[in-house]
């Protein structure tokens, strides 16, 4: 492992040893005052509703942070993440160390006392409130030290078969005089229906619990999200196209907007901000992982790019579509 990597590492997990740490201390001063059995469980209103064994809470929560935070780190050292997103990367694990350490010691907090086999105190909803606030604070601490150790940078960024050429340079595929050609790939990611499980028990979660403004809610971004776990991207006399599973809701950037078309690595995060349909200065995409896109420059200056497989055929058809039409043919 290089000095770099070493400096990284012990940034990704520093604020999982610390956060550890300050779980098995305040176990540790605070265990002669908690019952033997603890309110490990509570519902939507904070009243407990589940109990375990002292010894089995331990033993349950106290691998939690060390393993999450080795994840993390192999992340950081494996990963191919890269500037800006590197640094988010290790943000975010300070960030989830915060969260987790805060939870955990308010749990222990509200069984303080408690007498043997009665009920716990219950925990406020306020407890989260303060625990994403800590977690904002923590994240920003780890955004802050990551300025000592340089992130990489990202070895393929702006490379494709593209790059460096000018509109009129650009890959075409051949076609005859009055022969119709279209392209079409799906495109998707593996956290995209996971996500769409997550929120559907959380929805149901919130529905059981009696809150279903919240659950609908939730539901309604399920359903959004599982439209868009498989995305159709298209090119066709129509321009370039972007569907999910169903018709509606669907992105087209026609022929008329598009002025050249190229194949190129993009960085998700460090480029777009992260994943879904993006909307940033200059740049707009359907992003769904990092690699390669197929980006459509438009008449205007803007971008739109959509990361697929197979990107330089679908660029290079755009081209020759966008030839076409600009003859009038």
């Amino acid at each position: 492992m290089t000095r770099k990597n070493l400096g990284r590492a012990t940034l990704a997990a520093l604020p999982f040893v610390l956060a550890f740490l300050i779980h098995l201390i305040l176990f540790i001063v605070l265990k002669d005052r908690l019952p033997t059995r603890l309110a490990g469980h509570f519902d939507v209103s904070g009243d407990a509703n589940g109990y375990v064994d002292r010894t089995a809470y331990v033993l349950a929560t106290a691998p939690v942070l060390p393993v999450l935070g080795a994840v993390w780190v192999l992340m950081v050292v494996r990963g191919r993440m890269y500037g800006h997103a590197h640094s988010l990367l290790i943000g975010g694990g300070w960030a989830v160390a915060a969260f987790l350490q805060y939870v955990l010691g308010a749990a222990l907090i509200v069984n303080l006392d408690a007498p043997e086999g009665g009920p716990a105190g219950s925990f406020p909803m306020w407890h989260l409130a303060v625990a994403f606030g800590v977690a904002a604070l923590a994240g920003a601490v780890g955004l802050l030290l990551t300025r000592l150790v340089p992130a990489p940078e990202d070895p393929d960024a702006g490379k494709g078969p593209d790059a460096g050429k000018g509109p009129a340079d650009r890959e075409r595929i051949v076609l005859a005089d009055g022969e119709v050609a279209g392209w079409a790939r799906t495109t998707g990611a593996w956290w995209t229906p996971v996500g769409a499980l997550v929120l559907a028990a959380t929805a149901t979660g919130f529905g059981y619990g009696g809150n279903w403004y919240v659950g609908t809610a939730l539901l309604a971004l399920t359903l959004l999200v599982l439209a868009f776990s498989r995305a159709h991207v298209t090119v066709d006399r129509r321009g370039l196209t972007v569907s999910g599973l169903l018709p509606w809701p669907r992105v087209q950037v026609p022929l008329e907007r598009i002025e050249s078309a190229d194949s190129r690595q993009v960085n998700a995060v460090a480029e777009f901000g992260g994943w879904g349909y993006r909307i940033r200065p200059g740049r707009t995409g359907f992003i769904v992982r990092s690699g390669e896109a197929i980006v459509a420059r438009q008449t205007g200056g803007r971008e739109f790019a959509v990361t697929v497989e197979d990107s330089a055929t679908g660029a290079a058809l755009l081209n020759t579509l966008v030839d076409r039409n600009r003859a009038g043919r």
